[in-house]
């Protein structure tokens, strides 16, 4: 293996493991979606607020009996009904279309047969699909009840990825989905994907802020050059950094 790439495995290894400690894994799955239903909930969640694109999702669900009618609804009245995302005249007739997309392709509008595919081939047969990208089939096979091991990276799990040097600055949202995934170990179940993917997330929303983050409270400064960088006049004490030094060491062992 790549000693580079080795080093990094161990360091995202030691990051999720400081991170569940501070956040507490397992951590409980927030939707029992049936697979279509948490990727129309995705497709509404971009650039939005989890509050109006819950209410978008739960709007949805009151106008209509069940997707296909939804799916086959008049454009203009499925945009009304989820005025509360952004861009909901967007949004309307990408629904609509990913929908018909599905039907089409797989014969009937359900996608519970991706439970039966490796976690690549289902993302890859999502994302042939118009308007799905990576974040929405991670979140598909991961948040639903398929509860695959695919790994999703919000804005907050991939500023806190950025910082802590575990992608370079340069490596957008999209890109960084198949990187940070393979910096896991290959045997980690679903719970444990996701469980990266939570803390990575809570950490960006409760500590690492996109502006002014709070890196003297931060479990992982030690590992992390933008928050040291941050930090003037302190140093991470040796100490810290001898424990990170051994936690390394451990983590680099367990992976060969």
């Amino acid at each position: 293996m790549n000693p580079d790439l080795q080093d990094l495995k161990a360091k995202a290894l030691v990051i999720h493991e400081r991170l569940c400690t501070v956040y507490g894994c397992p951590i409980p799955y927030f939707h029992t979606l049936d697979p279509v239903s948490e990727l129309i909930s995705s497709l509404l969640s971009h650039r939005t607020r989890n509050a109006d694109s819950g209410r978008a999702f739960k709007a949805l669900r009151a106008r209509y009996a069940d997707w296909p009618a939804m799916m086959n609804a008049p454009t203009e009245e499925v945009e009304a009904t989820i005025e509360g995302v952004t861009w909901p005249e967007q949004k309307a007739p990408r629904l609509q279309a990913v929908l018909h997309a599905i039907e089409e392709r797989h014969g009937s509008l359900s996608l519970d047969f991706l439970k039966n595919m490796p976690v690549e081939e289902a993302r890859a047969w999502l994302e042939s699909i118009p308007g799905v990208g990576p974040k929405t089939s991670a979140a598909v096979l991961s948040f639903s009840v398929l509860r695959k091991a695919a790994l999703p990276v919000d804005s907050h799990h991939h500023r806190v990825a950025q910082r802590t040097a575990l992608i370079p600055q340069s490596t957008a949202v999209g890109p960084s989905h198949a990187v940070l995934a393979s910096l896991l170990p290959e045997d980690w179940d679903a719970q444990r994907v996701y469980d990266n993917h939570e803390v990575m997330m809570l950490h960006g929303q409760r500590c690492c802020f996109y502006k002014n983050p709070a890196c003297h409270r931060c479990a992982i400064l030690d590992l992390c050059p933008t928050g040291q960088g941050r930090v003037e006049g302190k140093r991470v004490s040796s100490v810290r950094s001898e424990a990170a030094s051994d936690e390394l060491r451990t983590s680099r062992s367990r992976e060969r």
